[in-house]
């Protein structure tokens, strides 16, 4: 390989690096999984996988999640 191949390929690699890097920070995505369930990656090292009426009466629950989080607040960590 010659030096300008080397080069052109480092510049390659350089450009789809950054397209990934750009992808990942768009944060969560999501996929039925072969179950017929829907995973959420993004979250977490392992997607969070429900199946859709499991999803439903969580989402129906989102004011109680955030009212606890609030009122657990002190007790609660974030991941940095």
């Amino acid at each position: 390989m010659s030096d300008e191949d080397i080069k052109a390929e480092l510049e390659r690699l350089r450009k789809e690096n950054e397209a990934l890097k750009k992808g990942a920070g768009t944060g969560i995505s999501m996929k039925v999984s072969e179950k017929g369930a829907l995973s959420v990656y993004g979250m977490g090292r392992f997607p969070v996988t429900l199946y859709k009426e499991q999803w439903l009466r969580l989402l129906q629950m989102a004011d109680d999640i955030r009212a606890f989080i609030a009122a657990n607040e002190g007790k609660l960590k974030t991941k940095d």
